[in-house]
């Protein structure tokens, strides 16, 4: 999950496992997968650069654990 910012201002979480498309034209515009999408303050670099964070905390975590 990722914290984003509502043109009202309004912080949210978005799973960004459900990202579909991001886009600017001009405000930063996600598309997910199941239909819905949201208009965010973020710059779209940022966004994506937050989801990719949040991929590489997982997928670090998942490495590190021991059996």
């Amino acid at each position: 999950m990722i914290v984003l910012t509502k043109l009202t201002g309004e912080e949210f979480t978005l799973n960004c496992n459900l990202i579909e498309t991001i886009y600017e034209k001009p405000d930063t515009t996600i598309n997910l997968t199941n239909g819905r999408y949201y208009i965010v303050k973020e710059p779209m670099a940022e966004v994506v650069q937050r989801a990719k964070e949040y991929q590489q905390s997982i997928y670090k975590n998942i490495l590190n654990t021991q059996y």
